[in-house]
């Protein structure tokens, strides 16, 4: 491993977290050289929706590279692009009675996040962005100064201008209404805060510590917007693709934004793809105003049609539906039940375990660690990482959950245990 240490760039981060060699991942597993076997709760920090290696996707993308389909192209037509955007349209748009133009940006999700605050204040002619504490939506300086964790905003280097924060819908507990406190923003002439071009929403905050906005807030939000001529703009970069039980995250509200933000589980492979969702009057670029030499990944667009013939092949927002139901019981009356202070929060296919006032100390770190060496690689999110984040592919079985639960409330029972008894004798 020292040729990662001495060559590699210390920016590097998750190895630091899940320090093996791993050389194959299949379905909801990852093994090691040593031929040790993972669970993952990780799936590609949601990039993985349908598993490592998905067999059915798999096979398409083979197939083509094999009939030497087009692989580079920009953004000119090709057959796969084609595909791509008419079974989105049958699959997705049209059942949803959704009328959105699609926009290819570059292939990362914080390339699409840039595109849509571009877009949003050309429209608008505004320069200002509404953001929420506890968001993330990406590591690029426009993207960046929506991003409200302070350890990656100082990496920045420069000031972060034009964005202002505004509470979550529960980052306070003592009853504080942030759809209010908009509200009185806007229509206070002396709140010295100028109306935004948009206002960037995670219905569901991962990164933030799996933080799920109730579907009134969510409405309300949505109506602020529309009455105060302010786009509303959806990332739902990690959260869609089926996580939260439907396709959108979105949906459970019955609201539309102007302008959805999809990547990660959109290319179906773990391939690079990015995708706006944008109301057509709002689509006012001029040509290649918005570019970059991979905004066409060919593969990516091959794998995520049949990624969504296969979510359609076999019912899979259903099925997330039903593990959603056993991962929450198995959460509430196994876990919780470990420590008064846990606390469980999520919806669908995404889970947090709160361990923030279980103790002091680095409580959800050793509980990462003891995971890892139990064979479940599992995430830590939240302020101070003190949230564990139970993101698994959503085709896993219903037996590999179990297993990766069970592991995960060890975990924290030996941890919590190891720590008690240090302080015992440290009292001693």
């Amino acid at each position: 491993m020292d040729i990662f240490g001495n060559i590699e760039s210390n920016v590097r981060s998750y190895c630091r977290s899940f320090p093996d060699l791993f050389t194959k991942a299949k379905g909801s597993k990852l093994v090691a050289a040593s031929g040790k076997e993972y669970i993952d709760f990780f799936a590609g920090a949601g990039a993985l929706n349908y598993g490592h290696n998905n067999d059915f996707i798999k096979k398409q993308v083979i197939d083509y590279i094999m009939g030497d389909g087009v692989i580079h192209a920009l953004d000119m037509y090709t057959q796969a692009k084609k595909e791509f955007l008419v079974t989105f349209n049958e699959y997705i748009l049209k059942p949803r009675k959704l009328n959105y133009k699609i926009q290819f940006p570059g292939p990362t999700g914080t390339n699409a996040v840039e595109a849509a605050l571009k877009l949003a204040r050309k429209v608008k002619n505004r320069t200002g962005i509404f953001s929420f504490m506890g968001a993330f939506h990406g590591m690029s300086l426009g993207s960046l100064a929506v991003t409200s964790n302070s350890y990656h905003r100082k990496g920045a280097g420069i000031p972060l201008d034009n964005v202002t924060f505004i509470p979550y819908c529960n980052t306070f507990s003592n009853g504080f209404d942030s759809i209010d406190y908009l509200t009185q923003i806007l229509a206070d002439s002396h709140s010295g805060v100028e109306k935004p071009a948009a206002i960037i929403l995670e219905t569901v905050q991962a990164e933030g510590g799996i933080n799920v906005a109730p579907v009134d807030w969510l409405q309300r939000l949505a109506e602020l917007c529309r009455q105060e001529d302010i786009l509303l703009i959806c990332d739902d970069i990690q959260v869609g693709c089926d996580r939260t039980g439907t396709y959108f995250s979105f949906e459970r509200a019955g609201i539309i934004p102007d302008i959805v933000i999809l990547s990660k589980s959109i290319s179906g492979y773990g391939f690079p793809l990015s995708l706006l969702l944008i109301r057509p009057e709002l689509d006012i670029w001029q040509p290649g105003e918005h570019n970059g030499t991979f905004r066409g990944n060919q593969l990516a667009f091959v794998a995520g049609r049949a990624a969504l013939e296969y979510r359609k092949n076999t019912s899979l927002s259903d099925e997330v539906r039903l593990k959603a139901r056993l991962l929450e019981s198995f959460l509430k009356e196994q876990i919780a039940s470990i420590h008064r202070q846990i606390e469980i929060r999520g919806i669908g296919m995404i889970w947090g375990v709160d361990l923030s006032r279980c103790g002091e100390g680095d409580l959800a770190k050793e509980v990462a660690r003891r995971c890892f060496e139990l064979g479940l690689i599992i995430e830590r999110v939240g302020r101070g990482d003190t949230v564990m984040k139970i993101m698994p592919p959503l085709n896993i079985s219903r037996d590999e959950l179990m297993a990766g639960c069970q592991i995960l409330g060890q975990a924290i029972r030996e941890t919590l245990s190891r720590k008690s008894a240090d302080g015992l004798k440290g009292a001693l």
